[in-house]
């Protein structure tokens, strides 16, 4: 049997896909990536982009975007070329990769050539890579320009150029970096960018470089996640959060959860505190090496980890499809960043849950939250149990009976006897490790 017939026998069931007028190769591939009919996005992008239209998307991560622009640029591509004919620009490597692996699975009935760049790997390998000929880069904006600006990255030959989570560059003050790489590309080409929010800047970017672009929304209620149960539980005080997670992971028991936290040092100590409880957590941000944050995320993706506990940053752009359930540790303060975190989440069409911690002055974000996005964020019904017990601040621990000590010795000779400030510093550590030992250890909670 031949190659194409065999195709044609495997998509017998196919619907959908086959009314958008793509090549057989392509159908077969989506149908191996486990689609069985088009995303919203997917079904008004994809014949606009084939008919060499530039689009502006409104969509999340996690409603088939990377297909979207995917297909048109597998259509567009001639292998026989030598140089890029398509750049995609992203926010984060970690997206580069996904992304990359998307477009790899696309493509693999057609022999195309796909190369991430991003900062943190070799850039001698990348180089000997574009040497060698790619048909798609992606990569971030800081390591494109860098290939740029060496003269190892050819543009003339690009005929699509996307911008993926265009929002989230944004936000990382990628905006000079974006309009400087748009400019080197070729006038007559097909720009497509996607984001899940519309700010000002963004649409500048898009008036400059594009040519009567049309608009893909996708429906408010699917850019705002609307397979997700939306809900919440007020804590007292900042200390209750641990103790408040861990109920609630022991509650619903979730298949895989990515926990967000605002700062590195609350991502390693809430991961730590879950191990310490029982539960498969490791962290992910940006202070691990790129190989470290790598082989976090080979173990989420394969199971080996149950909850992933992650800063927005390193966060950004992850699209693992099985994720039940986001937990807001920290709530975000911009109601576009709630609707990036729970994103992760209720994928194409699945079910997921978004849990968010909240203290009693949030109350009124969690309202703007509500209305930004057109959700209803429901009270959580949880009993969290005893808090630990409250301990002095770092800024008043001991220093009261270390200022006692210095008045009673104020004025006293410096010299010999008891009054040596050798011998008080030494009597003092001794107090203060005496009155440590008798506080017991440090509660997981002081520090997330």
């Amino acid at each position: 049997m031949s190659r194409e017939k065999q195709i044609l026998l495997e998509l017998e069931y196919m619907t959908g896909f086959e009314e958008l007028g793509i090549r057989k190769e392509l159908l077969k591939a989506v149908q191996d990536m486990g689609f069985s009919k088009p995303t919203e996005i997917q079904e008004v992008a994809i014949p606009l982009a084939l008919q060499g239209e530039d689009i502006i998307g409104q969509a999340q991560t996690g409603s088939g975007k990377t297909v979207a622009f995917g297909i048109p640029i597998m259509e567009s591509i001639d292998t026989r070329s030598h140089h890029p004919e398509a750049v995609v620009l992203v926010p984060t490597r970690e997206l580069a990769v996904q992304v990359c692996t998307e477009l790899d699975k696309l493509g693999k009935h057609m022999q195309i050539r796909t190369l991430p760049v991003y900062g943190g790997a070799s850039i001698n390998v990348q180089i000997e890579r574009l040497r060698l000929g790619v048909s798609i880069v992606v990569g971030t904006p800081g390591r494109i320009m860098d290939h740029i600006e060496r003269g190892t990255l050819r543009l003339d030959k690009v005929r699509i150029a996307v911008l993926d989570e265009a929002d989230r560059m944004l936000d990382m003050g990628f905006i000079d970096d974006m309009d400087f790489i748009l400019s080197k590309l070729p006038k007559k080409r097909q720009t497509m960018l996607f984001s899940a929010t519309m700010p000002e800047e963004i649409k500048a970017l898009s008036r400059k470089y594009m040519h009567l672009p049309q608009e893909v929304l996708v429906s408010k209620d699917e850019i705002s996640v609307k397979e997700i149960e939306h809900t919440y539980l007020q804590i007292p005080e900042p200390r209750a959060r641990f103790t408040a997670v861990r109920a609630y992971l022991k509650k619903h028991k979730p298949r895989l959860a990515i926990i967000f936290t605002r700062t590195k040092i609350a991502a390693d100590n809430l991961a730590q505190g879950l191990r310490r409880n029982g539960m498969k957590a490791e962290a992910l941000h940006g202070d691990l090496s790129q190989r470290r944050r790598d082989q976090v995320m080979q173990r989420f993706r394969q199971k080996r980890i149950q909850v992933l506990v992650a800063s927005d940053l390193a966060a950004r752009g992850l699209d693992i499809c099985d994720v039940s359930h986001v937990i807001n540790y920290h709530l975000p303060d911009e109601p576009s960043t709630y609707v990036h975190r729970t994103g992760r989440t209720g994928r194409i069409g699945k079910r997921g849950v978004a849990f968010s911690l909240a203290l009693p002055d949030q109350m009124g974000l969690l309202g703007e939250i509500e209305r930004f996005a057109g959700i209803s964020i429901e009270e959580e019904e949880l009993k969290i149990g005893k808090l630990p017990p409250a301990r002095p601040g770092f800024n008043n621990r001991g220093f009261g009976i270390r200022n006692r000590e210095r008045r009673q010795h104020r004025g006293r000779s410096r010299l010999g006897g008891r009054n040596n400030p050798r011998r008080e510093s030494r009597d003092r550590s001794k107090q203060h490790s005496e009155r440590k030992r008798e506080q017991g250890p440090a509660p997981i909670w002081r520090s997330l």
